[in-house]
């Protein structure tokens, strides 16, 4: 019985090769986004999983109230790990301290570059289930050593073993390569950590941190722990909450400093934070792409209904001879649903050849290093699984409606549809339209947010700068000679140093009063150090008072604030002005206007700038532009490789590091433009062949017609105002769906766009027009058709 199924299945889609690429081709690219976004989920929930401690890690994070606003953040004093082991150690198996991941200059041989790793406690290997493939698990015990990933350990050793060789960490200290551990999946927030060295290595190259009169005051390293078996981390978290605020000085204390552990299984998708709020974060985009997925696949479900129901005439006296010999509804209904499922199927590998074709292109938008686990038993049940189901829902309307018919009046000819036959097939061009419309208006919302964002005055000029981390003293100690000497080759405008890049903070301080200020207020401010020339290379545009100038010997005791600090000092004329920071007097001798230096979402924070006297992280340069950027470069290494031979010549240009910030809002806009233009693509196929089938079916009328002195465009319009009409009515319900959704998305941005009427008229007149385009082309073919053929057996 089966295989009659299927055999009259496959003669009906050879039969009816349109209907059947329709159905197939709609089919298979609904379920191609289906499972392209289903693997990009998968990947987004499984972020961490590589580590075997997976739910049982932690970070040690904490609430502290700066500005009067309650802020939460991962850095923590260094001796917080110590604290918490010393004092909570049976509620965790490792409490790790580590620096942030950052780049330094490795160097073995000939072969040098900067490459990003982290100093770590020796437990780290356990903590985080590294594979080691050479070498030891207990490796970090000795101070002057280092663990290699092993991408990393193939660039400088190649077949050679590693193990006992000796490199150099940013020209000024060896390390012995004690294990070789595998690289970290893409999908790990650990994934940039391709070296690892000891914590104990840290404390040896930066002796300061010891010497620190108060460690719990400053804030700059990370914690990270594994808790004990049968543990539970909330009770733990509120456990150790007074932990830091125990520690800190009476001034501090107005910090209120609330520590807390964040699980591993939340850093990815819950990592936003409100007012000491969780207030999710990426775990919204799964839920967008999710609904996304389903509603595209939905689309093509619809298609398949559509076309079968309006194909149910000519199918009737097949249900009719069939119940005549003696075929009972559920054999019928068992026919219907095998077509189905052979279409779905077809579509199913279609989809697979789809998605393999496109996983690069998608790779690249999402930031993803996904594929198709093609040797997974569970892949395969599950997209076997899903196509039942999809072909099970794509045939469900069909093989009730067609089952129904009955076969006395089938047979007779005085069978008919009804009047009301074709209500369900436009309620369900309705719905396509009105999600594909919906989706297009998100779309062009979600631009809309990334070029209003772009278009924001940024307060300095980004053209032509470029910043280079300092991981050696020696560019810093020849600083006046590599500027002098680069600025006499017309090389550059300006050369200087900062703590942070202009595209980030790295660096925050509190300890700052002024008049006026309300003594319980604890603040906390981006306090930029910078060299004399600063304001030069990035460009600052000043609203009051001037630049910090060698000439004036006060201006190392001066700031320059932007608009930002002068609102929340209260300052009406803020130009000579003192601000106490740690109890000593500082001068505001300029104002500038806001740079936006974090989010561009965001609202710009009070910032201090002040005359640095020590090595900072970051040297910044502003290319001169009347010469190609390869020609002022080719000079910037040439000088630089004269002061600092050993470190290799790395840099990024401001602007591509600030278009990052954009990254995951393009990210979002990109794929959700494709899965639009797929959704659009899906219904218009609908379209195409249901407006094939109509002009079919209408063909003697047309005949008619046109025999009585029809125009073109009069048949043409005949053919065209009934799916005109339903475009119309899907649009009105797209308009308060689009308008509540996207409403909703813009609420997180403090800098956010409006969304313009114009969106909804533009997006309206092009789903009409795409519309009139699909069906003018069997409209017009009818129209022109000869009517003599059309009314010959007639």
């Amino acid at each position: 019985m089966l295989r009659n199924y299927l055999k009259v299945a496959l003669r009906n889609l050879l039969k009816n090769k349109v209907y059947s690429f329709i159905n197939i081709g709609g089919l298979a690219v609904g379920m191609a986004v289906a499972i392209l976004i289903g693997l990009w989920i998968w990947d987004e929930i499984t972020y961490n999983t590589y580590h075997q401690n997976y739910e049982r890690i932690v970070q040690v994070m904490q609430h502290n109230l700066y500005n009067g606003k309650r802020e939460t953040q991962t850095s923590n004093p260094y001796v917080m790990a110590e604290e918490i082991r010393s004092k909570y150690g049976s509620s965790f198996t490792y409490v790790l301290q580590s620096s942030w991941t950052s780049g330094h200059v490795l160097t073995y041989g000939e072969k040098k570059a900067t490459k990003t790793g982290n100093y770590f406690e020796p437990q780290v290997t356990e903590m985080l289930s590294l594979n080691m493939l050479k070498g030891t698990r207990t490796g970090l015990k000795e101070p002057h050593s280092i663990l290699l990933s092993e991408s990393i350990a193939q660039i400088y050793f190649g077949n050679e073993d590693p193990i006992g060789k000796i490199m150099r960490i940013d020209n000024n200290t060896d390390v012995k390569v004690t294990g070789v551990y595998e690289d970290l999946p893409y999908n790990s927030d650990f994934r940039e950590m391709t070296y690892i060295l000891p914590w104990e290595l840290y404390l040896i190259m930066n002796p300061w941190i010891k010497k620190m009169e108060d460690p719990w005051d400053s804030n700059f390293t990370q914690t990270f722990a594994q808790m004990a078996a049968n543990t539970d981390i909330e009770k733990v978290s509120a456990q150790i909450k007074n932990v830091k605020f125990n520690r800190v000085s009476s001034f501090d204390r107005k910090y209120k400093p609330e520590v807390f552990l964040h699980p591993m299984t939340k850093w990815r998708l819950y990592s936003d934070w409100k007012d000491g709020v969780n207030a999710g974060g990426r775990i919204e985009n799964v839920w967008l792409f999710s609904i996304i997925g389903i509603f595209v696949l939905l689309l093509a479900c619809i298609n398949f209904m559509n076309l079968a129901t309006a194909r149910s005439e000519k199918r009737a006296k097949e249900v009719g001879i069939r119940k005549t010999v003696g075929s009972i509804r559920g054999q019928l209904i068992a026919q219907f649903f095998s077509e189905s499922l052979l279409v779905v199927m077809f579509g199913f590998l279609t989809a697979i050849f789809l998605v393999q074709l496109s996983l690069p292109f998608f790779n690249e938008v999402a930031d993803k290093k996904m594929s198709v686990p093609y040797l997974s038993p569970v892949f395969w049940l599950l997209g076997l699984s899903f196509s039942v189901v999809t072909g099970l829902i794509a045939g469900s309307y069909p093989a009730l409606y067609l089952s129904s018919f009955q076969p006395v009046k089938v047979l007779k000819g005085t069978f008919r549809v009804g009047r009301y036959a074709a209500l369900p097939r436009r309620i369900l061009v309705v719905m396509q339209f009105a999600v594909s419309v919906t989706l297009i208006i998100g779309t062009i919302v979600v631009f809309r947010q990334i070029q209003h964002a772009k278009d924001r005055p940024i307060g300095y000029d980004r053209n032509g700068l470029i910043s280079m981390l300092l991981t050696t003293p020696d560019i810093h100690n020849h600083l006046e000679a590599v500027r002098n000497e680069l600025k006499s080759s017309g090389a550059i405008v300006d050369m200087t140093e900062s703590t942070s890049p202009t595209t980030s903070v790295w660096n925050t301080n509190g300890g700052f009063d002024w008049k006026g200020k309300d003594p319980e207020l604890a603040v906390d401010f981006p306090n930029n150090g910078v060299t004399h020339d600063y304001g030069k290379t990035v460009g600052w545009q000043f609203k009051e008072g001037r630049d910090f100038s060698r000439e004036y010997a006060t201006d190392s005791m001066a700031f320059v604030i932007n608009e930002a600090a002068v609102k929340f000092l209260g300052f009406e004329h803020p130009i000579g002005e003192t601000v106490k920071w740690n109890n000593k007097p500082y001068t505001i001798v300029g104002v500038i206007k806001n740079m936006v230096v974090q989010s561009p979402y965001q609202p710009i924070r009070a910032a201090f700038f002040h005359i640095s006297k020590e090595q900072e992280s970051v040297v910044i340069i502003k290319l001169n532009p009347k010469l190609s950027a390869r020609d002022a470069l080719s000079k910037v290494e040439a000088v630089f490789k004269k002061y600092s031979p050993a470190t290799p010549f790395e840099y990024k240009f401001v602007d591509e590091e600030y278009a990052q910030k954009f990254g995951d809002e393009e990210r979002i806009g990109t794929l959700a433009a494709v899965f639009a233009g797929l959704a659009i693509l899906i219904s218009c196929l609908g379209i195409f062949g249901l407006s094939s089938f109509v002009a079919e079916q209408r063909t003697k009328e047309i005949g008619i017609r046109k025999v009585l002195g029809a125009s073109v465009l009069n048949l043409w319009s005949l053919l065209s105002k009934d799916f005109v009409r339903l475009v119309f009515v899907s649009f009105l319900f797209a308009i308060p769906t689009a308008w509540y959704f996207m409403n909703q998305w813009l609420q997180k941005y403090e800098y956010r766009t409006e969304i313009s009427w114009w969106v909804f008229v533009v997006t309206g007149l092009g789903a009409l027009l795409i519309t009139l385009l699909t069906i003018s082309f069997q409209s017009l073919k009818a129209a022109f058709a000869n009517p003599v053929k059309s009314l010959r057996s007639e």
